[in-house]
């Protein structure tokens, strides 16, 4: 590194001081608010033998293992041992993601609840907004860039289905062909959501259940949820799948696709379904990207900007 790149890296560091201190006053008020409503914080390995395999997520190899995308499965494993209610801070790879939303590594939160259905995540994500929002003053109202952004009050929900009517101008029922599906969530659903207070986007697709369950008033429904904040996605969040069977069934379709589109291979994650087989209870989990939180509070343009050394 030249002695003017690393001048410019290093003023870089000391201006993104502010942005730092807020991060860590952020994330220590969620970890206060988890142990608060008696949730366990654990950790889990980094690096693992079997991810779960999906066709749009690469993970990083480490040497015969892999960097976890997620801590989802190893999580549920404890889940399926007795532990009810469990969280988790960790980092994250997924490769080839970069841009000014999106790193290759970034800091995670996910948790576990046993019992718990989309409304209990629903009312979870605004416990932990509200406390992220309180510890650098950003309670209730806040601007985002041009976005002003109420966290008071009843949050949006819509269903899958009528904003892509609503935006797209489609229905995309249970099985929509995920390329124009993604496409248009992208291009055309995200940008026209509303703004003004988060927003959750529940009900997606059964084909696009990943790990969750099935709705039992509609099997053409998955109980997945989104949470979107000042035009930010900040997290993924399901009733999970219990059972083994149609797990495997999942994760052997998702991989024969992976491998018709030439990625590399995956093997099953063999712990993880004998945990399932063991017997899991109901429960529902979410992942959520602590990065883009602080982002969304500290109103930075750049995903680079809350991890400067990134």
């Amino acid at each position: 590194m030249s002695s003017a790149n690393f001048s410019n890296r290093q003023n870089r560091l000391r201006q993104n001081r502010p942005i730092l201190e807020a991060r860590a006053k952020i994330i220590g008020a969620i970890r206060h608010y988890f142990e608060a409503q008696d949730f366990l914080e654990v950790e889990t390995p980094i690096r693992i033998k079997a991810p779960a395999p999906e066709l749009n997520i690469d993970t990083e190899p480490s040497g015969d293992h892999f960097l976890i995308a997620s801590p989802e499965l190893q999580m549920k494993q404890l889940v399926a041992a007795g532990y009810g209610k469990i969280f988790q801070i960790t980092k994250c790879f997924r490769r080839g993601e970069r841009g000014d939303r999106h790193l290759p590594e970034f800091t995670m939160l996910e948790w576990y609840e046993t019992g718990g259905t989309m409304a209990t995540l629903m009312d979870r994500c605004q416990g932990i907004i509200a406390a992220g929002a309180k510890a650098v003053a950003k309670w209730p109202l806040f601007s985002f860039g041009d976005l002003p952004v109420s966290l008071d009050g009843s949050w949006h929900c819509m269903e899958v289905q009528d904003a892509f009517e609503t935006f797209a101008g489609w229905r995309p029922g249970a099985n929509p062909n995920p390329f124009k599906f993604d496409m248009d969530l992208v291009d055309r659903v995200e940008p026209a959501l509303p703004t003004d207070k988060p927003l959750f986007l529940c009900g997606y697709p059964a084909s696009m259940a990943s790990l969750a369950r099935l709705d039992p008033a509609s099997d053409a429904r998955a109980l997945r949820l989104e949470l979107y904040a000042g035009g930010l996605e900040l997290a993924n969040g399901f009733e999970e799948l219990t059972d083994p069977v149609a797990q495997r069934q999942r994760f052997e379709a998702e991989e024969a696709e992976r491998r018709e589109a030439g990625k590399p291979p995956y093997p099953l994650d063999e712990a993880f379904l004998s945990a399932l087989s063991s017997g899991m209870p109901p429960c529902a989990g979410m992942a959520m990207g602590l990065d883009r939180l602080i982002m969304l509070f500290t109103d930075s343009k750049k995903i680079s900007d809350v991890a400067p050394l990134s």
